[in-house]
Formats: structure tokens, sequence, C-alpha cells
């Protein structure tokens, strides 16, 4: 039993956060992943995913559209294609705290484009949180 933020409703569909971030770190390219959903006027919820791949980040935009495309189309064979990220940025690293813990709200603040106003200070690397923003979609 999750927490309620950890459930995504999609198109009427309820997703596990979980499910999907496990998807898509079953993908050979994939080191680590977090997700998060961003309201969306006719679904109801985006599903937006954090990537870090675990060779270098693709740089040509051509590179990261193949990427992109290949992580969306595994998560579809995984869980099925109503699970799809609509967007997948890139970084290096996901904003986690200290002890390891990925500060979710953070991303979420990223993803839905808001104004970071939370304390950051306990943050293992608050540079990440920037690199994110500028991240290609």
């Amino acid at each position: 039993m999750g927490r309620i933020d950890d459930v995504l409703k999609v198109s009427g569909h309820r997703l596990g956060t979980m499910e999907i971030e496990s998807a898509l770190v079953s993908n050979p390219l994939v080191a680590e992943a977090a997700v998060v959903g961003r309201p969306h006027d006719i679904k109801g919820e985006a599903i937006v995913a954090f990537v870090v791949l675990k060779g270098a980040r693709p740089q040509e935009a051509t590179a990261i559209k193949k990427v992109v495309e290949d992580l969306r189309n595994w998560v579809s064979k995984e869980l099925g294609p109503i699970a799809k990220p609509d967007e997948i940025r890139f970084g290096d690293n996901l904003p986690k705290t200290r002890s390891g813990k990925i500060m979710r709200r953070l991303l979420r603040s990223i993803a839905t484009g808001e104004e970071i106003t939370q304390d950051i200070s306990t943050l293992e690397n608050p540079a990440i949180l920037e690199q994110l923003k500028q991240a290609i979609k």
C-alpha cells in the first residue's frame, strides 16, 4: 500500500509510479529512473519520466529522439500503451538527499514548470535541478 502521490490517474487508468520506474530500469540503457505526474487537460495526468542512462547522454537531437522512442516503446511492451511516458528528461543523476532518497516533490515541480520554493539544503547535488529544467524533452 503506497502513498496517494505514488498513483497516477491517466485516462481513467490508475498506474503506479513504481511499476513504470521498474519497467524503465529493466531496459539495458537505463541506470535509474523516477516518474511523476503533471496535470493534463485531456488525460487527467501526464506521465513524466526522469532518466539517468548507463552510458553518456546523447547530445544530438536525432539520437535523443531515438532513445526516447525506444524507452517509450519499451514501457509500452512491458506495461501497455497507456503507461508510455509523455515526456522523458535525461540527467546525469536525480535530485537526492544525502541519504539517497529521491526528492519527487522537486521533480514534480520541474515537470509542472513551477518555481522551486521548497528547501533544497538537504540535496546532495543542488545543481542537478537546473540541469533537469534545461533537459531536452
